[in-house]
């Protein structure tokens, strides 16, 4: 079974080209943000993925390395956790989500149990991927920690944000001088 579709999948999938952050170099506004998250809600995994028409690419990963940089979007979490924009998904034990039992990266490396994932979303409210924590054992996040969570979600869009107004005034500059 694929991975379900936001109601606005073709406007989200345009704000994502329009951002122009799929397959691009690391950077350590990026990394320091996963990094934060790891921390904070005490996870060996965190990630900071998009999720395009077919899969989902990590811009950023902090901890355990997971040994790829995308995985198929059918076995993406983060394409389930981008259907209720402005909510925190957590999944305390992937083996017992009817959702998730069979996925490869539950069943297969990295293990995956628990998965809190918070939205990243634009102004237009397109949720273009998130910001997870991940675990190879069974856990739970507190309310603190979600609250955490969803504000450093809103800094890797800042972050998204600043990058994309930058590269808009440098091509207008290069197109008015060249």
């Amino acid at each position: 079974m694929g991975a379900p579709q936001p109601f606005n999948e073709a406007e989200r999938l345009l704000s994502l080209q329009d951002f122009n952050i799929l397959d691009t170099l690391p950077e350590q506004s990026y990394d320091d943000l996963t990094q934060l998250a790891a921390t904070i809600c005490q996870a060996p995994i965190a990630l900071i993925s998009f999720i395009d028409s077919y899969r989902q690419w990590f811009k950023s990963a902090a901890g355990v390395d997971i040994g790829v940089d995308e995985t198929p979007r059918d076995h993406s979490f983060c394409a389930y956790a981008i259907m209720n924009p402005g909510q925190i998904m957590v999944i305390e034990d992937a083996t017992k989500d009817v959702r998730f039992a069979n996925n490869p990266l539950v069943t297969g490396h990295p293990y995956i149990r628990f998965y809190a994932g918070a939205p990243l979303l634009t102004d237009a409210g397109h949720a273009l991927g998130s910001l997870c924590v991940i675990d190879t054992k069974p856990n739970r996040i507190t309310p603190t920690q979600q609250n955490a969570l969803q504000a450093l979600s809103r800094q890797v869009m800042e972050q998204l944000q600043l990058r994309h107004k930058i590269r808009k005034l440098s091509d207008k500059i290069t197109d008015q001088t060249g």
